[in-house]
């Protein structure tokens, strides 16, 4: 027996749900599974490729949803989970128990933790800080921009270490160890800390080219990193270094795309107004109402500079008007 685990790549919260998936599917429906993992990224044009489902049984977590008749089990929580009207409209015409969307949920570890226990019984309590840190990461329930950016905690150290990595072989190494060990342990080992030291380092260096590049006006921060070879940065940054801002507006580039990262601020002094996702899926992006993101080709830079700054006319109108 084969199953093929699709989850949300270089994201804690999509690492979070392979685990817990990984659990609760071994324990309850197939123990003698053999288990394999594929990280997904967002990128333009086409998301999937019918090859990837290769399992007797094949599950995507944390994602948005494919219309192939091969997926069996899918669980996400994205208000943008579909790629098209026909992917939503296949979702509910063929929608069975093994299909959940929830969008009013902070996180997917927690809806497929909740799923395993009202429907299978299944509740491991070495889970539970996985499934908390998950809620409180994805949600941003963060005490403060600076526990957000400082990184003290063991498991927002492990958080930077999978939104850092390349190594998909090593990130399939922290699912399968966070599968029998408690988070703290995995987080503390050598290998992981080796890796948040370095990662934490290049964080350091993006964060202090964030304070250089930043412009603050009408409750919006905007920074262009394209042509500084940053890929990352850490996204409460911006709510570290200008706490008087609303959002945040910033434009990155990796080898495989130009990205356009949209947020907010949960400590903002004035109420946020915009609908996040909506605004990005009408440029083919998508995320929750308080974050999400635009993809583009690597080349088409001008083009996200372009919808960067339309997008950044439309925040700093709302919180403009009320100065």
């Amino acid at each position: 027996m084969k199953l093929r685990l699709l989850y949300h790549g270089r994201c804690f919260d999509g690492v979070c749900s392979a685990v817990v998936f990984t659990r609760f599917y071994s324990e309850r429906l197939h123990k003698e599974a053999q288990i394999f993992y594929r990280g997904l990224h967002h990128r333009p044009g086409e998301l999937f490729e019918e090859e990837m489902f290769d399992g007797d049984e094949n599950a995507i977590v944390d994602f948005k949803y494919s219309p192939s008749e091969r997926l069996t089990w899918w669980f996400d929580h994205h208000q943008s989970a579909f790629l098209s009207p026909a992917d939503e409209e296949h979702y509910r015409r063929t929608k069975t128990a093994r299909k959940v969307w929830d969008p009013t949920r902070r996180s997917c570890t927690e809806l497929i933790a909740d799923y395993a226990r009202e429907r299978y019984s299944f509740h491991d309590p070495m889970l539970d800080p996985l499934v908390a840190w998950a809620h409180k990461i994805d949600g941003a329930f963060y005490d403060s921009a600076a526990e957000a950016v400082e990184l003290r905690a063991p498991a927002l150290q492990l958080m930077l270490v999978i939104e850092s990595e390349d190594d998909e072989r090593f990130i399939e190494e922290i699912i399968r160890a966070l599968c029998v060990r408690p988070l703290d342990e995995v987080a503390a080992s050598d290998d992981v800390q080796r890796k948040f030291r370095r990662a934490r380092e290049a964080q350091q260096q993006a964060l202090e080219l964030v304070r250089r590049k930043a412009t603050y006006k009408d409750g919006v921060v905007f920074f262009d990193l394209l042509d500084e070879g940053v890929e990352t940065f850490n996204k409460f940054a911006p709510y570290y270094l200008f706490p008087e801002t609303t959002y945040s507006v910033a434009l990155t580039r990796s080898p495989g795309r130009t990205k356009i990262s949209v947020g907010s601020n949960p400590w903002s002094p004035r109420p946020r107004r915009h609908n996040i996702a909506t605004i990005c899926e009408r440029y083919g992006g998508g995320g929750h109402p308080v974050v999400g993101a635009v993809s583009f080709r690597p080349d088409e830079t001008e083009r996200a500079r372009a919808v960067a700054r339309e997008i950044v006319a439309e925040l700093s109108r709302a919180d403009g008007a009320e100065r």
